[in-house]
């Protein structure tokens, strides 16, 4: 059986290998999304690979998750830190979630280092750079598989 990941990713990650090298790394968006497709296509899962600059859109994707995706991985990047309403939306979707940051959230400035939505998810992946990415499509997969057993 296939599984249905949904993938968010927030603000400003569109810009990825353009933007805070130092902090990012150089892989672009556009490479970081083919290498989740291709670990997802090996794991047999189905990934929708999504991403926003608006608040509302990453909620209303998450709302419609509900029914059907079996998991969804978040990288809400600036969001983290701002948005009750993404959070309001992860606490109410009953299903496996992970929380993924590029950077270390709690080595960074002080108001990067309080997320408001890891307190709603399953779990987090936080400072492996892009390789949390396919950590978490791992991680994601092999829980989906625990809990499906």
């Amino acid at each position: 059986m296939a599984f249905k990941i949904l993938f968010i990713n927030g603000p400003n990650l569109n810009l990825l290998g353009e933007r805070e090298q130092s902090q990012y790394g150089s892989i672009t968006y556009d490479k970081l999304k083919d290498l989740c497709i291709k670990k997802s296509n090996e794991l047999d899962i189905k990934l929708e690979f999504v991403q926003s600059n608006i608040e509302g859109e990453i909620v209303t994707w998450i709302q419609g998750a509900k029914d059907t995706q079996d998991g969804i991985i978040i990288n809400a990047a600036g969001f983290t830190h701002t948005s009750v309403s993404i959070r309001d939306a992860l606490q109410i979707y009953n299903k496996t979630k992970i929380e993924l940051h590029i950077s270390n959230i709690y080595k960074r400035e002080e108001f990067r280092k309080k997320s408001l939505i890891s307190d709603v998810v399953t779990g987090g992946i936080f400072g492996l750079g892009s390789h949390g990415y396919i950590s978490a499509i791992i991680a994601m997969h092999k829980i989906l598989e625990d809990e499906n057993k």
